[in-house]
């Protein structure tokens, strides 16, 4: 299902047809770098975290992950999104493209078009986002889009501590 579209990205909810490129993203260098290793090796294993991760989650919550897609061509280029997460006092944005797609913009368009639609359509008070301390360009990129640094500490499921912001509506 379609969510968003941009100027050069649409924004849809993933099924499981997206596991190819899942498991591509997800055992990228960087990803397991900046974000974690999930321990996903096999299309069955991506296909089943996408079930229960992103699509429940769009199910229960009516946001999550989206898969981000190059309009003109339908080519998947990574993931923005949403994420309820219990040890974060509100909603947080996520967001990884595959290296390919680095240095174009499309993470910053991607990732506005998920702070719109947060705002505007859901109505969320803030959103909460997480780095990697290490990651300057994610850094970067919420310090264009408006997010004030909060603190650095360690969080369930990380290795190391991340660094932790916070963007009031």
């Amino acid at each position: 299902m379609l969510i968003l579209s941009t100027e050069r990205l649409n924004l849809r909810t993933v099924n499981a047809d997206d596991a190819p490129f899942y498991l591509e993203l997800v055992n990228d260098p960087s990803w397991i770098a900046n974000i974690g290793d999930r321990g996903i090796r096999t299309v069955e294993a991506a296909r089943t975290a996408l079930l229960e991760g992103p699509v429940a989650a769009h199910l229960r919550l009516g946001y999550s992950l989206y898969l981000v897609e190059r309009r003109s061509d339908g080519v998947p280029m990574g993931l923005c999104g949403l994420l309820k997460r219990d040890f974060l006092p509100g909603t947080d944005i996520g967001y990884a493209l595959a290296r390919r797609y680095w240095g174009h913009g499309y993470a910053r368009e991607a990732a506005a078009a998920v702070l719109a639609h947060a705002r505007d359509t859901l109505k969320l008070p803030c959103l909460m986002a997480i780095t990697h301390p290490d990651n300057q360009p994610s850094i970067d990129l919420l310090a264009k889009l408006g997010w004030q640094y909060v603190e650095r500490k360690q969080l369930p499921g990380y290795d190391g501590d991340s660094n932790i912001y916070r963007l009031e509506f």
